[in-house]
């Protein structure tokens, strides 16, 4: 059977490939999930169906990459899956069935019939997308606190994932994806969603900004082993621009919003701000798999396992890519109510 692990040093390359593809998940997913966060703060229902409009050829192909990365981490980090899974299971089933309310909701407002039930699923689609948004930052945040391990399996509480660090972690999601939905109201609705959008944005950068802070400051209070890996010598210098780039991408993103100078930069500049502390993410974890018991290398599968899944993926990672890149570019411009969705 072929195998790389010989020459390559395969657990590092998957860590990164799967920290790429949450990352296009999060980005991708992350503005659908803002919008319907955002969704009753609309001022009219003609807002609204806008919004709805903005993202239907979209979000379902979003998930895709949860997908990918969930069976990734499965089928490369199998003793990662097998503990951080149980570990997780209350927020993870939390997540799920906040993406079947939002599914569900997308489905069938754009079939109702009355404004009774459109209100139903407009209450819907907001609440299954903040519980999603909000389980999918309380991961993180108990993750970085570390996970409760004996031997090979999960020794902790079903509810060992709430923390107050866990809370501000799911709350700090909750605003970001709100700063990506309505960047990208911004980018692709005019007019009175547009406006309104823009005001919704200067207060959800705000809060991306507050949050920023708070966590960065508190995980290095209650985890020497970040504090210590951000704060020597020489690393603190190889480090530092990337806080410091998040300054700067934050200012850029207020000076647009503030002023109007820009349709499409805010929201790029949004996504700079989540690849910024993506990477500050990934970089802290830092070999832990499973904060701080495993490293990639102790809980990844065979080298002749991630060799083949190596084969598998490289391939099929830009056809995907291109393929979401097409259907981007097929509905670009502005959207309008009713259109889009079938």
């Amino acid at each position: 059977m072929l195998d790389f692990s010989a020459s390559l040093d395969l657990p590092l390359i998957w860590f990164v490939l799967i920290a790429l593809v949450m990352f296009l998940y999060v980005l991708l997913d992350g503005f659908d999930l803002g919008i319907g966060i955002l969704f009753p703060l609309a001022p009219t229902d003609a807002c609204r169906d806008q919004m709805m409009s903005s993202v239907a050829p979209f979000w379902d192909g979003n998930e895709t990459w949860l997908v990918m990365g969930g069976g990734g981490l499965m089928a490369v980090f199998p003793l990662a899956y097998a503990i951080l899974l149980p570990a997780f299971y209350i927020p993870m089933i939390s997540m799920l069935l906040g993406l079947i309310m939002r599914g569900v909701a997308f489905e069938f407002r754009f079939k109702a019939n009355s404004r009774h039930s459109r209100k139903l699923w407009d209450l819907v689609f907001h609440f299954g997308s903040l519980i999603a948004a909000l389980s999918q930052g309380m991961i993180p945040g108990a993750l970085l606190t570390g996970v409760d391990v004996d031997g090979r399996n999960f020794a902790g509480g079903p509810l060992d994932w709430i923390s107050a660090f866990s809370i501000i972690t799911g709350i700090a999601v909750v605003f970001g994806y709100a700063l990506l939905g309505s960047t990208w109201l911004i980018m692709k609705t005019d007019q009175r969603t547009q406006d309104w959008a823009r005001q919704v944005a200067i207060y959800a950068l705000a809060a991306v900004a507050v949050f920023l802070g708070l966590v960065s400051v508190v995980t290095a209070l209650i985890n020497a082993t970040i504090t210590q890996f951000w704060f020597s010598m020489p690393n603190f210098w190889f480090l530092l621009p990337i806080p410091l780039l998040s300054v700067v991408v934050l200012l850029l993103c207020a000076r647009d919003l503030l002023h109007k100078q820009a349709e499409y930069r805010p929201f790029l500049l949004a996504i700079a701000v989540f690849a910024l502390a993506h990477i500050g993410l990934g970089i802290s974890l830092y070999p832990w798999i499973i904060p701080y018991q495993y490293t990639i290398h102790q809980a990844a599968a065979e080298g002749p396992t991630l060799s083949l899944m190596l084969l598998v993926v490289v391939p099929m990672l830009p056809l995907i890519l291109a393929y979401t890149g097409y259907n981007y570019f097929v509905f670009r411009g502005k959207s309008a109510p009713g259109h889009g969705y079938g």
